[in-house]
C-alpha cells in the first residue's frame, strides 16, 4: 500500500515525460508548415511569443514573487543568458535543417545528443564512467567518423545541433533555477533583439506576419509550442529517476527519423545505416549500463 503513492507518481511522471518527447518529435511536421518564412524570422517569432505565454503563464499562477527571488540570485541571469545563447542556436540550426530538407541529420544529431552531454558531464563536472560506458561512447564517435568517412562531408546539422544543446543543459544543470523561471529569463534576454528584428522586417515589407490568417497563427503560436513541452519535461524529471529519463528521451529522435524518412521522403543510405546502426548500438548498451548502476543501491537496500 505505501508503494501506491510512489507508483502514481513515477506513472505521472511518464505520461508527463513521454508527452512532452512526442511533442518534441512532431517538430518537423510543424516548422514544415512555415517552410516559407526565413528561420531567423521563425526563430524570433519563436522568442517573442514564448516570452508572452511564459510571462501570461506566471501571471496565471501568481508565481512573479517565486520567479523573481530564483532570478535575483547572483549570477542568476547572466548564466542564464548564455544558455539563451546556446538554446537560440540549436533552435536556429534545426528549424534551418527542417526547412532544407535535412530531417534525418538533425535526428542523427539528438540521438548523439545524450553521449556529447556525457563527455561535457567527465569533462567539466568530472562525472565517471564505467568501461561499458567509455565503450559505448566510442562506438558512436566511430559512427559518427564512419559517416564522414563514406559520406565525405562533416554532419555538421547533427554536430551544431548536440554541441549546442548539450552546451546549454550544461550550463543549466548549473544554474539553480525551476524551468519556468528559466525559460523566462532565457526569452527576456533575448526578446528586445528578436522584437527589433521583427519590426524592421514589418517596417521593410519584409517579414511575414498578417499574411495570412493560418501562417500568422502558426507563428505566434511558437510560444505555446515551446513552452508546453518544457513544462512537461520539467514536471517529469521531478518524479523520475534519471535512467528513466535516459531512456525515453530517445522517442523524440526516433519520431524525427521515421518522419524524415516515411513522411518527408529523405534518402537514406547504406552509409546512414553504418552511422545509426553504431550509434543504436552504442545507446542500447550505456542505457542498459545505467540503469543497471541506478539499481544496485535499491537492490542493496532491499538486502539490508
Amino acid at each position: 500500500m505505501s508503494r501506491t503513492p510512489e507508483r502514481s507518481r513515477a506513472a505521472a511522471g511518464v505520461a508527463y515525460a513521454a508527452a512532452a518527447y512526442l511533442f518534441w518529435g512532431l517538430f518537423p511536421a510543424y516548422f514544415r508548415t512555415l517552410a516559407g518564412v526565413p528561420p531567423p524570422e521563425i526563430l524570433a517569432h519563436r522568442i517573442v511569443w514564448s516570452a508572452a505565454f511564459v510571462a501570461l503563464l506566471v501571471t496565471a499562477r501568481g508565481s512573479w514573487g517565486d520567479t523573481l527571488r530564483q532570478l535575483r540570485v547572483p549570477r542568476t541571469v547572466p548564466t542564464l543568458a548564455v544558455s539563451a545563447i546556446f538554446i537560440s542556436l540549436n533552435w536556429l540550426t534545426y528549424i534551418w535543417a527542417v526547412n532544407n530538407g535535412h530531417v534525418l541529420e538533425a535526428s542523427l544529431g539528438y540521438f548523439v545528443n545524450p553521449l556529447v552531454t556525457v563527455l561535457l558531464g567527465v569533462i567539466f563536472l568530472r562525472d565517471h564512467l564505467s568501461r561499458i560506458q567509455v565503450v559505448s561512447i566510442c562506438l558512436a564517435g566511430a559512427g559518427v567518423l564512419a559517416l564522414v568517412v563514406r559520406a565525405g562531408h562533416v554532419p555538421w546539422i547533427a554536430l551544431a545541433l548536440a554541441l549546442t544543446f548539450g552546451a546549454y543543459g550544461l550550463i543549466r544543470k548549473r544554474v539553480r533555477v525551476d524551468a519556468v523561471p528559466g525559460l523566462l529569463a532565457e526569452v527576456a534576454v533575448l526578446a528586445p533583439v528578436a522584437l527589433a528584428y521583427l519590426l524592421w522586417l514589418g517596417g521593410a515589407g519584409a517579414g511575414h506576419f498578417g499574411r495570412g490568417l493560418g501562417r500568422s497563427a502558426l507563428l505566434a503560436s511558437a510560444g505555446v509550442v515551446t513552452a508546453v513541452p518544457l513544462i512537461w519535461f520539467a514536471n517529469g524529471v521531478q518524479r523520475l529517476r534519471l535512467s528513466t529519463i535516459g531512456v525515453l528521451q530517445y522517442l523524440n529522435p526516433t519520431m524525427q527519423f521515421l518522419i524524415a524518412v516515411f513522411a518527408f521522403g529523405e534518402l537514406f543510405t547504406r552509409d546512414h545505416a553504418i552511422a545509426f546502426g553504431c550509434i543504436w548500438l552504442s545507446l542500447v548498451i550505456y542505457t542498459a549500463e545505467a540503469v543497471a548502476l541506478s539499481r544496485r543501491p535499491a537492490a542493496a537496500g532491499a538486502g539490508r
